[in-house]
């Protein structure tokens, strides 16, 4: 009998299980499992493939939570709906047609469950010209926020609000208006929102010089800007809310797999996938606290290890219901369908990495941590493209491999464009029982909310080695569920404060090395968000943000604790 947390159920119970027409769940936890292996299953039926056999097989792997694919899958397979991709990137063309266009497919996306992610870099600025009507434009932001209201009334599957993401390039001439867009906490809600920065801006920036805004409908120069200016308004407002981030963009099209379908514009609403124009992608998260061996909690076991073995395996059988799951999907447009078809896009990553630092005794705060880090993303980005290449021989090649960055003698040939994604895996890790995506602990003992449904969260890992270690007491845990971490808590070892650090406890630059450190094994991008203190100063923002960049991430989302807005103005992290 499968066995979850009460949390677990409560998340299961509201967004995931199967209701009658009244609203009753008609399903438990179990039968959901089977239901999502028995339609992805399904999809080896194509290629005379044992279906019974890998619907076992993808049932055990799911049931023991042990991996979890995106929210939609487990809540679409074998609905009518059947849409399973996460995430989606549409492209918003320079027309009131194109424009309007894209918000239709938007909301058709967003009512299946899906994120969507836009670059509104084409739009023509403020106060352009429109020819067809001899009046002027009112700019990118005014169309975010039609955008904005349409998702308000959106209700994602019935089951969580929707999330878009928006994006605007560093050399639009409406940079400077995108980002302080969100700094009354009532506009594009939404809306993550991140401006695509060039290496021709941070050089600039750099050499405190400036650069050259564009007018995307002429083409032509709009006219040049101090770098600095910009990027102090893009600190300011990161510092009072959150938002904007950035997206590395040009880093990001350098590892485009198939730059012969065009430039990648925009990301997901948490931007760890970039997506060309109309493509999706199916993420999956793999529990790393169950692959310990000999954990610290184990008084009587030798040193602690990660199982590779068993990681293996699994990584092998969630990259083939990844794949699986392209096939069976019933797509919301056919131009997405064409796109995921055709470049196969999946994203493997992983969830529970602060437990399995601390079932092996290693503080996240560590040398130890950043090479666990690096070992443990290598093998997993290394095994699910040798498995790739195996799903390549056995079902096909990707069909646009050729021309893609695959195309060449002395790469693998591959069955997905990508194979590995680090998403913040929301609810999901609810769901598993374990830390979420690659964060450390928020904290050890706080409240939150999902759809109204309150969850208070407790650390188990800690209760057990107070136990293990004979300094728990009945007033520690009521110390320690009250303040939510372990500063200013008397005896409780220096060892043991450290192993169970939080994330505000945390310096920022530490929370950069380790989304470096998985960036660099990682087809896609990493989710991760650099938690700051309250006291934090705006200096420690534009820091930051040049620290992600020299250090090869993808992008950044800084959050300052208790900043000006922050009780309205939190950024997605439970699109998964």
């Amino acid at each position: 009998m499968l066995k979850f947390t009460p949390n677990a159920l409560k998340i299961l119970k509201a967004r995931y299980l199967l209701k009658d027409d009244d609203g009753r769940v008609i399903e438990t936890p179990a039968e959901m499992f089977r239901r999502v292996s028995r339609t992805v299953a399904e999809a080896e039926r194509l290629y005379d493939e044992n279906v019974l056999f890998w619907e076992d097989k993808f049932y055990e792997l799911l049931s023991s939570l042990r991996f979890l694919p995106n929210s939609p899958t487990l809540m679409n397979a074998g609905k009518e709906i059947g849409q399973l991709a996460a995430c989606f990137v549409l492209p918003v063309e320079d027309s009131m047609k194109g424009i309007f266009d894209t918000l239709k497919n938007a909301a058709l996306i967003l009512q299946s469950g899906g994120g969507t992610g836009f670059s509104f870099s084409r739009l023509r600025p403020k106060e352009d010209v429109v020819h067809s009507t001899g009046g002027l434009s009112s700019g990118p932001v005014s169309f975010m926020s039609i955008y904005n209201r349409a998702t308000d009334v959106i209700r994602q599957g019935g089951a969580r609000r929707g999330a878009n993401m928006g994006i605007l390039r560093v050399d639009h001439p409406d940079i400077v208006e995108f980002a302080r867009s969100k700094r009354d906490c009532y506009e594009l809600s939404n809306f993550n929102i991140s401006v695509a920065v060039t290496d021709e801006f941070m050089n600039a920036l750099k050499k405190d010089e400036k650069y050259e805004l564009r007018n995307p409908r002429t083409g032509k120069s709009a006219g040049f800007i101090r770098a600095a200016d910009v990027f102090n308004e893009i600190v300011e407002s990161a510092w009072l809310t959150g938002d904007p981030g950035l997206v590395f963009i040009d880093r990001i099209n350098r590892d485009n797999p198939t730059p012969q379908f065009g430039e990648i514009e925009s990301t997901n609403p948490c931007g760890e996938q970039p997506l060309l124009p109309y493509e999706a992608c199916i993420l999956g998260s793999l529990n790393l606290s169950i692959y310990v061996g000999n954990s610290v909690l184990e008084s009587d076991a030798g040193s602690p290890y990660v199982n590779f073995d068993a990681l293996g395996n699994d990584v092998r059988t969630a990259v083939r219901f990844l794949d699986d799951c392209i096939d069976v999907n019933k797509y919301p447009l056919q131009d997405i369908e064409q796109m995921h078809k055709g470049n196969r896009k999946i994203g493997l990553g992983v969830m529970g990495w602060a437990d399995m630092l601390v079932l092996m005794g290693i503080p996240y705060v560590s040398k130890k941590a950043l090479k666990l880090a690096e070992d443990v993303m290598k093998f997993i980005n290394t095994t699910s493209k040798d498995e790739s290449e195996h799903l390549g021989q056995l079902k096909g090649l990707f069909p646009n491999f050729y021309g893609s960055v695959y195309d060449r003698d002395d790469m693998p040939r591959v069955r997905n464009a990508t194979t590995t994604t680090v998403a913040p895996t929301g609810t999901l890790s609810t769901i598993a029982d374990c830390s979420s995506g690659i964060e450390p602990y928020f904290a050890l003992s706080y409240r939150r909310y999902v759809l109204e449904t309150e969850l208070h969260e407790v650390n188990r890992y800690f209760f057990s080695v107070a136990k293990m270690m004979g300094f728990y007491s009945k007033d520690l845990e009521d110390e320690v569920i009250s303040n939510g971490t372990l500063r200013g808590i008397k005896n409780v070892p220096r060892k043991i404060k450290k192993l169970f650090k939080t994330a505000h406890e945390i310096n920022y630059r530490i929370h950069i090395e380790m989304q470096a450190v998985f960036q660099k094994y990682t087809d896609n991008a990493v989710s991760k968000t650099i938690n700051m203190p309250r006291s934090a100063k705006k200096e420690d923002i534009a820091d930051a943000f040049m620290m992600a960049y020299e250090k090869g991430c993808k992008g950044i989302t800084v959050f300052r604790y208790g900043g000006k807005k922050a009780g309205t103005m939190v950024r997605f992290s439970d699109v998964d």
